[in-house]
């Protein structure tokens, strides 16, 4: 390497190629005395110094020798080594073979250094399937999608999929152990596919209620010693005879895999110990549970265990114990971070970003529900031992706040104040209630919102609206946000007949929090009020879709569909509610009354029938059915609705009279005058009575029709001498004021003749009659129109009448549920109290 140096820069570097070498000529080879001496010796047979001299040409082409072609070849020098020094001048360093050339090309062939000359390379040999042991993973494939397939199945609810697909599984890997039997290779089964198979299997027949079964596929796996870790799997199967409330095999089986985890799997046995202290609850063992809880809670104590052992304390009423649980269960570390973390400071651009991004995470939400959890059992562990732990619940109650307050729940405290106040009001003592609410007052504006709410809404009930909306205004200070301070608010508002502003505040309160039913069931209640039917009719459909089994929001659906004239899909949606309250009996009657309004009386008699099941006092059903039994041609069975009235409202004297016209409609005339005798017993100074009293007299020749024909002339003489009264006492019409205050001044009226016929057959005619000879007839004033046919047999022969005077027995027009028009029990009272006024001696018999 001394004779070998590097060309310096300013050099060329492919210099000397080019200069002539005597070395080469071929003409002097017969003066070369080296080549001589290599033809006549073996000198020119010695393998060439490619080592020592490394020339390009060396190994190229073959080296000649005397035998050799008689091309002229060098001398056995060879060519000078490359960066050799020849002459005082360095040859530049080269490769020995140039990239992607070889001398072995032949004349025509193209430069391919990659080879891409020959084609595609083969294709890749194919597996032969035939094979035992191809067969066997393709199986084993199989088997373990079978699985992936079921447990998927079940994440997605698909319980039956599930069942079968893990039977499948099981089916091929027991072909799979047979065919690796057969072929000589049952050392070789694979015993994770097993377990997993079977495991699998019991899940799922556990899911499906199939417990005998999954009990089985687990005591396969358990009983099979080459399963490591089985012993854990009794647990699941202590699970199943929990589930099968055989409560000494689950406890056995809990205690059995409580028997083989080793203490440094603390976490699972504390877990499992908490189900044998839940089963010892079940069973009614309150000593051996505190025995399970207290050792969870000595071990490794959380919000669960607390409140169980405090429940146990109580069933066994020990003061003392609960005391001191309650302090262990208000002491439970919760393991989660302040909310503090989560507030943006106003600095760092990039610790806000990254607070946003945490604030609602899976992370922060698993905190909140956790931390939520424990303020519910905290909260009801205190309400269930207040009342047991001292002499009062209030003292209960007080020492409960004083132990949060000591706390990390200090923020429980006031909502334990609440409480108190709502427990108060579950024992009606409202004035306890009010003065604990009043001590919020001068508190933070949270919990003096939440306590002024509840203050407006119990004057609200207590009618008192003043104070009520002074507590309204007060909770709305302290939190404008407060949804249920602006319902009461707008409640106040409401009574006062302001429905606009009213629709504001429930507004306002919607706007605040979308999900308050109450609000939209006010506003709808609010539109409904301002004839704005459609927007109410809005707000009842959305909350029919929050609320889908509400009974009172269906009930308002049809009445409003009522209002618009829809009675068809009134009735739908009263078909509906009765889904719901099939019992209830003004929903029934609201459905027959509709279906009468359409005409179909088959359908309205139906309802109205199993109104009056549920519900047999409500006079308008009774009234219904009777007048519905009248029409029909059916008087006996109309007579027990009537008496029902009777004994509902004995004061009124119609229901009497109208079980008397059905015993006359009926034929049985003896039962009908021994009515009307009783009748007048009870009511002496009732016309009507003695009018159908003599009337019967007379026509079943009794002698007491005298008798019954002087005391109705004097019943009408007095009742005319009232009117005369009552005249005299009204100030003179400008039609009569000049006559004297007397009651022939009055004009001349209608009077209703009827000419009665022993047969049943009437007339019925109207005549103006203005010179009526009695001394009352001018004192009468305007007779009865023909709408007294509305109560049926009062002014009737003794059988039934034509079917037009039927018709009129029953009108009951629809109208708004609010303000209902007059039914026909009303209708018919109006008619009697004509019929008691205006009727004269017309009907006396000639």
């Amino acid at each position: 390497m001394e004779n070998v140096h590097l060309a310096e820069e300013e050099d060329d570097l492919y210099s000397g190629y080019n200069d002539y070498n005597p070395t080469f000529d071929s003409e002097e080879l017969d003066n070369d005395a080296g080549f001589q001496q290599a033809v006549r010796t073996s000198h020119g047979r010695r393998p060439p110094m490619t080592a020592k001299f490394p020339g390009t040409a060396a190994g190229g082409r073959p080296l000649g020798t005397s035998f050799g072609s008689r091309i002229p070849m060098a001398s056995s020098l060879g060519r000078p080594m490359t960066g050799a020094v020849q002459d005082g001048a360095a040859r530049p360093m080269t490769a020995v073979r140039a990239a992607g050339y070889t001398s072995s090309l032949t004349r025509g062939s193209t430069f391919d250094p990659l080879g891409q000359s020959k084609g595609p390379a083969p294709p890749l040999e194919t597996k032969n399937e035939d094979t035992v042991e191809e067969k066997i993973k393709i199986l084993e494939k199989k088997v373990n999608d079978l699985i992936e397939e079921s447990c998927l199945a079940h994440s997605l609810g698909a319980l039956q999929l599930a069942l079968e697909k893990a039977k499948e599984a099981g089916r091929k890997e027991r072909a799979l152990v047979r065919q690796r039997e057969q072929s000589g290779n049952a050392d070789h089964i694979n015993l994770d596919l097993t377990y997993s198979v079977l495991f699998n299997l019991a899940n799922q027949y556990a899911n499906n209620d199939m417990y005998p079964e999954a009990l089985n596929s687990y005591q396969v796996i358990v009983k099979n010693k080459m399963f490591s870790n089985a012993g854990r799997l009794k647990v699941n199967m202590a699970n199943i005879y929990f589930k099968q409330k055989n409560y000494p095999k689950a406890i056995k089986f809990y205690r059995m895999a409580l028997d083989q985890i080793s203490n440094a799997h603390k976490e699972l046995r504390i877990k499992i110990m908490q189900n044998i202290g839940v089963v010892f609850v079940r069973m009614g063992q309150y000593s051996d549970a505190i025995t399970s809880f207290e050792h969870i809670m000595s071990e490794s104590p959380n919000i669960k265990t607390g409140f169980n052992l405090i429940l146990c304390y109580y069933a066994i009423g020990d003061r003392e114990r609960m005391k001191k649980a309650f302090q262990k269960l208000i002491c439970v570390p919760l393991g989660i971070d302040e909310d503090d973390k989560y507030i943006p400071s106003n600095d760092d651009t990039r610790t806000n970003m990254v607070i946003e991004a945490i604030k609602n995470d899976r992370l922060h939400q698993m905190e909140r529900e956790r931390k939520a959890l424990a303020e519910k059992f905290i909260m009801t562990s205190a309400k269930l031992i207040a009342p047991a732990i001292e002499t009062s619940f209030a003292a209960g109650f007080d020492w409960c706040v004083d132990m949060v307050k000591s706390s990390q729940y200090v923020e429980l405290a006031n909502d334990l104040e609440i409480n108190k106040a709502i427990t108060y009001l579950r024992q009606r003592d409202c004035n306890q209630a009010v003065e604990t609410l009043k001590t919020f007052e001068k508190k933070d504006s949270r919990v003096k919102s939440a306590a002024a709410t509840n203050l407006s809404f119990l004057y609200f009930l207590e009618k008192d609206y003043d104070q009520a909306d002074r507590y309204a205004d007060l909770a709305m200070t302290a939190d404008r946000y407060n949804p249920a301070a602006l319902i009461n608010k707008g409640n106040t508002v409401f009574v006062r007949q302001d429905y606009e502003k009213a629709a504001e505040f429930y507004k306002e309160a919607l706007r605040n929090d979308s999900s308050c039913t109450e609000a939209l069931y006010n506003l709808g209640l609010t539109y409904k009020k301002l004839n704005r039917l459609e927007e109410a009719l809005d707000c009842f459909l959305k909350l029919h879709a929050i609320l889908r089994n509400s009974a009172q929001v269906m009930y308002q659906l049809a009445n409003l569909y009522e209002l618009l004239e829809d009675p068809q899909q009134a009735i739908e949606w009263l078909m509906q509610l009765i889904s719901v309250t099939p019992t209830d009996p003004q929903v029934l009657a609201k459905l027959g009354e509709l279906y009468d309004s359409e005409g179909d009386k088959s359908q309205a008699f139906q309802y109205y029938y199993e109104s009056f099941r549920y519900f047999p006092s409500n006079i308008d059903v009774i009234e219904w059915l009777g007048a519905y039994y009248i029409e029909t041609q059916f008087c006996e069975k109309a007579i027990q609705y009537f008496e029902r009235a009777t004994l509902i409202q004995p004061t009124q004297v119609k229901w009497q009279l109208m079980v008397a016209s059905c015993y006359r409609r009926s034929g049985n005339y003896q039962k009908a005058l021994e009515t009307y005798k009783d009748i007048h017993r009870k009511f002496p100074e009732n016309v009507e009575c003695l009018r159908f009293l003599v009337r019967l007299c007379t026509d079943m020749g009794l002698k007491e029709v005298q008798e019954y024909a002087t005391k109705l002339k004097k019943v009408e003489k007095m009742k005319e001498i009232r009117e005369q009264l009552k005249a005299c006492s009204v100030p003179q019409s400008s039609a009569t004021a000049g006559a004297p205050a007397n009651v022939s001044a009055a004009p001349p009226c209608q009077d209703l003749r009827l000419r009665y016929s022993p047969y049943g057959t009437s007339d019925v005619d109207i005549k103006a009659d203005s010179g009526h000879s009695s001394q009352g007839a001018s004192a009468k004033g305007e007779r009865l129109s023909s709408k007294l046919k509305s109560l049926p047999g009062s002014h009737e022969p003794y059988e039934a009448s034509s079917q037009k005077d039927l018709d009129a027995s029953y009108v009951d027009p629809l109208g708004p549920q609010t303000e209902r028009p007059k039914t026909a029990a009303k209708k018919r009272q109006e008619d009697d109290d004509f019929a008691d006024e205006e009727l004269g001696d017309d009907l006396l018999p000639e």
